[in-house]
């Protein structure tokens, strides 16, 4: 069984900076792309940043030129880095991945973390 674990939410006032992680562990052959979403009360979850595991990256306009994805894939682990975070930003970040995974028989898995709050403000 493969899962992601998130960390690193919490309480952060306007302006300051936040990093998420995302690990993810079982059995692993391979994660492809990883990315970050997030959802507001009332709003439909949203991409906010993804890469691929060349490290080619994409992010929502909304949180162009603030957050950063990052990605160590020796440690099958992704990183948000939140700087100059407005209260807009506050929902809760789920990680997502793409994992090959398997022992004998290899097959693909889309997997999602349970989830991380993040609250921006004063």
């Amino acid at each position: 069984q493969v899962q992601l674990v998130e960390a690193g939410g919490g309480l952060v006032q306007p302006g300051e900076s936040l990093r998420l992680s995302c690990a993810a562990s079982g059995i692993i052959v391979r994660i492809d792309n990883m990315g970050w979403y997030r959802q507001s009360p009332g709003k439909e979850r949203e991409l906010v940043a993804r890469i691929t595991r060349s490290g080619i990256t994409d992010y929502s306009d909304s949180v162009k030129g603030r957050f950063t994805i990052s990605r160590d894939n020796a440690k099958n682990t992704a990183y948000l880095q939140m700087n100059s975070a407005k209260p807009e930003d506050t929902a809760v970040y789920y990680c997502n991945a793409n994992a090959l995974t398997g022992l004998s028989v290899t097959y693909s898995l889309e997997l999602w973390g349970q989830g991380t709050l993040v609250t921006v403000s004063a």
